[in-house]
């Protein structure tokens, strides 16, 4: 499942989480976002989902949250793992690269 964070929940729903949370900066507007929407979706139901919990941030709505980590574009993909963050992936890639990615962050 695809937690909906927000610049009131971040830091208790990201940064303070036990288990690393993979985050998708998106914008409503963004066709790459919604694009990636389903991607995101389904991996989040996959066995990567015991290693990392998914997160979405809406940039818009948390424009404090997207700049503090420095969005510049979406989507913006951000592994954070004990407060911090590990890995960064900007636009759209496939849902195997995701996972290898996260794989790899995690190990």
């Amino acid at each position: 499942m695809v937690k909906s964070v927000n610049s009131n929940n971040f830091g208790a729903e990201v940064l303070q989480n036990k288990k690393p949370t993979f985050v998708d900066f998106y914008a409503d507007w963004c066709g790459p976002c919604n694009m990636l929407a389903p991607v995101i979706d389904k991996l989040s139901k996959e066995p990567i989902s015991k290693k990392s919990d998914f997160a979405k941030l809406n940039i818009e709505e948390s424009e404090d949250i997207a700049s503090l980590y420095g969005v510049m574009s979406v989507p913006t993909l951000i592994l954070f793992k004990d407060g911090e963050e590990q890995v960064r992936m900007v636009g759209v890639h496939p849902k195997d690269a995701i996972a290898a990615t996260i794989e790899d962050a995690l190990s």
